[in-house]
C-alpha cells in the first residue's frame, strides 16, 4: 500500500524548536492550475481529519504571486505538512487508507483512487524539502485562513552566527511590529534536507505573515544599529522576497 506525504506549514500559535515541515515547491503544467486545485480542494478535506487526529499539526497550500522576471523554474505554489517532531514525521501515515476512510460514502472507491493515483499529475515539477524550525515568534490575529498573505526570503547562510543575528537582533524587531500589526508572525527555518532536483541556492527563510499593509514598518536607527545591521549583512546573503497568498489550510 502507498505511503503519501500531502503537505503543511509553520504559521500556528504554539511554534516551537525543532518542529519539523514537509515543504513542496510546485511547478504546473501549462493550463494545469484548476485541476490541481481540484486536487487540492479534495486533500483539504483529508488533511483536517489528520490535524483533527493529531496525525499532523497543520497544513496549508500557498500561492506564489508572478513576479517580473520569473522563469519557467519558478514555483508557483508551496504546500506544507507541519509535524510536531522530526519522529512524527517518519511515522508516516496510510495516505490510502485515510482517503478511503474520510471520503466514504461521498465518493466511490474507484473515485477515491483515481484521486490517489492523480495526485501530482498536474505538476510538471516538485521539488521537495525537509525543514526544521530554528525560531520564531507569536502568531498573532488569530488562526491562518485562506486569503492571507505572507512574505518570504531566501537566505544563504555565510557565517556561523547567522541564527544568532536572526534570533537576538532580528525577532525583536519583527515582535515590535507584531506590536504595532505590522506583521502576525515571523519564522526562521532552516533546509534539513532536499530532493535531488530541489534548488540549492538557500539554506534558510524567513516566513513574514502579514497583517496591516497601512501600519508602516518599524526598524531601528542609529550608530549601535548600523554595527548590528553590518553584522547581519555579513552573516548571510539574502535574495529579493517572494508574496504568498494561503488557499487552502488545516488547523
Amino acid at each position: 500500500m502507498k505511503k503519501f506525504i500531502i503537505s503543511s506549514f509553520i504559521l500556528i500559535s504554539h511554534i516551537s524548536f525543532g518542529q519539523s515541515t514537509a515543504m513542496i515547491a510546485v511547478v504546473l503544467e501549462d493550463g494545469k492550475e484548476s485541476e490541481y486545485l481540484a486536487t487540492e480542494k479534495n486533500w483539504n478535506i483529508a488533511a483536517q481529519a489528520m490535524v483533527d487526529a493529531g496525525m499532523i499539526a497543520q497544513w496549508s497550500v500557498w500561492k506564489r504571486t508572478p513576479q517580473e522576471g520569473d522563469e519557467p523554474g519558478n514555483n508557483e505554489y508551496l504546500i506544507f505538512d507541519l509535524y510536531e517532531s522530526m519522529e512524527q514525521m517518519e511515522k508516516g501515515y496510510n495516505g490510502a487508507e485515510l482517503a478511503q476512510k474520510v471520503y466514504k460514502g461521498k465518493m466511490s472507491r474507484r473515485s477515491i483512487q483515481r484521486m490517489l493515483d492523480g495526485t501530482g499529475s498536474e505538476s510538471r515539477e516538485r521539488r521537495n524539502y525537509i525543514l526544521e524550525v530554528v525560531d520564531g515568534t507569536i502568531l498573532a490575529g488569530g488562526d491562518v485562513k485562506p486569503g492571507d498573505k505572507a512574505s518570504l526570503n531566501l537566505m544563504s547562510k555565510k557565517s556561523d552566527d547567522f541564527e544568532n543575528y536572526e534570533s537576538k537582533v532580528w525577532k525583536p524587531i519583527a515582535e515590535q511590529n507584531i506590536l504595532n500589526g505590522r506583521i502576525r508572525q515571523w519564522v526562521l527555518v532552516k533546509v534539513k534536507d532536499r530532493a535531488d532536483n530541489a534548488y540549492t541556492g538557500f539554506t534558510h527563510f524567513a516566513w513574514n505573515l502579514a497583517g496591516n499593509p497601512d501600519v508602516e514598518f518599524e526598524g531601528m536607527s542609529g550608530f549601535k544599529w548600523d554595527k548590528l545591521w553590518e553584522g547581519i549583512e555579513s552573516s548571510r546573503a539574502m535574495q529579493d522576497s517572494e508574496e504568498y497568498t494561503c488557499v487552502f489550510v488545516a488547523n
